[in-house]
């Protein structure tokens, strides 16, 4: 097993990796909307908070030679789940023509208490 490590994205709060290589596959930590250059959880609405929650999964996925086009399965995590046609149309644009396994669930919170978080597995091309 291979622990990824990227600048590009938020550290680890805890004690975990941004993402593990095992086997193949690219195992992502889920990523919540925290700004990689400041470590601060980023302001705005469920838009904002999903656009960076995906960079944040892109540059994780880079760093272990994957992208978009290699994922297999995501989970996204709503706060609330009124929020699912907004979360379902930037996850569309941004992921374009990749259309990995998905589970999404509304949980009773999250981290800092943000609205979203994603996690994902890739195959390594």
């Amino acid at each position: 097993m291979k622990s990824i490590k990227t600048d590009k994205a938020p550290t680890a709060i805890g004690p975990y990796s941004q993402a593990i290589v095992a086997n193949g596959f690219v195992f992502c930590a889920g990523q919540i909307p925290i700004d990689p250059a400041s470590g601060q959880m980023i302001g705005g609405d469920i838009k904002a908070q999903t656009e960076r929650v995906l960079d944040n999964l892109a540059a994780v996925l880079a760093a272990a030679g994957a992208s978009w086009a290699n994922v297999v399965k995501t989970t996204v995590f709503l706060q609330d789940f009124k929020d699912f046609a907004v979360v379902n149309e930037i996850y569309g644009r941004v992921l374009g023509g990749a259309l990995p396994a998905r589970s999404t669930v509304q949980v009773a919170a999250l981290p800092r208490g943000v609205a979203i978080e994603i996690d994902a597995i890739a195959a390594l091309p």
